[in-house]
């Protein structure tokens, strides 16, 4: 089937080992085995897997699977760990999860179930390794800082990298909370002028009496109060870079005194008869999309075309789900380790949560919701009731789910997935997690049922378009 997975076994039972063979490689996985821990320990440190699956006890040490998870996390801490526990292990298996298991499971168990689970933990670790490989390509913290692993985020880092070494103007534009800020001092600081100040003004922000004062800067006496000279942001920016956010808001009387400066590169503060050089370069920003700016005649079209050199699209956070978990984890850990929690993740009903929301206020929003949970948690786990949002429409609880009578084992999963998405808006990624099924296993069965997408996500992104 295509697939080049490496998965190792380690269980004393012949029957497991044989049987897990069989069915993984039918599935395509390249299957390894071990009956004994000395024997998994060399299997792993002589080459990388994938997927390590270990039974808790082993015959050459009870412990074993702790001891060779604690090998797995040494010498490969991607290789994820599911653990095989028989009855009255569970203690050792949640301690197992703590270490850094992905999951455990209780024997007797369904090869399906097994199948599940390997396609969970391969879809994050990849995730996991795109989204660090995509960072690595910049060596600063400011880059580093920037979450994501969609293809829209790869535009994104794409852009970043082609643009930064130049002067060009770059234009950001995207709603509240989706970044905006991080992706300015990406480029900034992967510049030529990283050496240099980065000076910031939010454009919305300052009265329009002062900001042309803010901006140029003024001298003794050019109005009421003006009692000492004082520089400009511009002045300040000098050989670095300047952000105006929310440049739509700019007064439309004073974008034409800004388009004069970046035509000629030079500036006169207000009140002087001296004009002054202006070397900056200029990274705008707007929650708001210009050219409406422009139809409504609050921004000028020729300073449009100015900032606008190189424009930057950052989608909202519903339209790039695939990053959804990655920034959940990102934001769990943070505050896990800022606040000295002794928690263990998140529940699969708080996942549900946070998948079905829809998070208007973006990552922004999401963070401030993980940071309250982590506060607030009273569990062991993340629970749906410590997260600050309230039921999502459509979400029922197992108390209440009714299976129609004389339904197929089909029916029922046509029925469950399509509820399913219809409670995530058409969001196949975050169904695909609250089912507890790899993505393309959805795809497939959407095509096998031939199950319709909500319309609200179903043009969203070509990914999303393709079951």
């Amino acid at each position: 089937m295509g697939k080049e997975d490496k998965i190792l076994v380690v269980d004393d039972e012949p029957s497991i080992t044989d049987g897990l063979r069989l069915l993984l490689g039918a599935e395509g996985y390249d299957v390894e085995t071990a009956s004994q821990l000395s024997a998994g320990r060399t299997a792993i440190e002589q080459q990388p897997f994938d997927i390590v699956l270990t039974d808790l006890q082993l015959p050459d040490d009870h412990h074993g699977g702790l001891s060779l998870l604690r090998t797995v996390k040494e010498v490969s801490p991607d290789t994820e760990v599911i653990v095989i526990t028989g009855h009255g292990s569970i203690s050792e298996a949640v301690e197992a999860i703590k270490l850094g298991a992905f999951y455990f499971v209780e024997k007797p168990f369904e090869p399906e179930q097994i199948s599940v689970l390997i396609e969970k933990a391969l879809e994050r670790r990849r995730l996991l390794s795109e989204s660090q490989n995509l960072r690595k390509h910049f060596q600063r913290r400011e880059y580093s800082s920037i979450i994501g692993a969609s293809k829209a985020m790869q535009m994104i880092y794409e852009t970043i990298e082609s643009v930064a070494k130049s002067d060009a103007n770059v234009l950001i534009i995207g709603e509240s909370g989706t970044g905006k800020e991080l992706i300015a001092n990406a480029i900034h600081f992967n510049s030529l002028r990283s050496s240099h100040e980065f000076v910031k003004v939010n454009c919305s922000a300052l009265p329009k009496e002062l900001i042309e004062a803010e901006l140029f800067g003024y001298v003794k006496g050019a109005f009421t109060g003006a009692i000492q000279n004082r520089t400009g942001l511009i002045a300040q920016a000098k050989g670095g870079s300047l952000l105006l956010d929310e440049i739509g808001e700019m007064p439309i009387e004073l974008q034409p005194k800004l388009l004069r400066v970046l035509e000629e590169r030079r500036f006169r503060p207000v009140g002087s008869t001296e004009t002054f050089e202006a070397d900056f370069r200029l990274i705008c920003a707007s929650n708001r999309e210009p050219r409406e700016a422009i139809k409504d005649g609050v921004m000028r079209e020729d300073l449009f075309y100015r900032v606008s050199t190189i424009t930057i699209n950052v989608p909202p956070l519903r339209e790039r789900s695939e990053d959804l978990q990655l920034l959940t984890d990102f934001f769990f850990n943070k505050f896990k380790e800022k606040y000295s929690r002794p928690l263990q993740g998140f529940s699969q009903a708080a996942y549900q949560r946070v998948f079905s929301h829809r998070w208007p206020g973006n990552v922004r929003e999401l963070q401030n919701a993980i940071e309250r949970a982590v506060l607030l948690a009273k569990g062991a786990r993340i629970e749906p009731e410590d997260l600050p949002f309230g039921e999502q429409v459509g979400e029922v609880s197992a108390d209440n789910f009714y299976v129609p009578p004389n339904m197929t084992l089909e029916e029922i999963e046509r029925l469950v997935i399509g509820q399913t998405l219809q409670r995530t808006r058409g969001n196949k990624q975050a169904a695909a997690q609250i089912l507890g099924i790899y993505r393309p296993r959805l795809y497939s069965k959407i095509r096998k049922y031939k199950i319709q997408i909500p319309r609200e996500n179903r043009h969203k992104t070509k990914k999303d378009t393709e079951p």
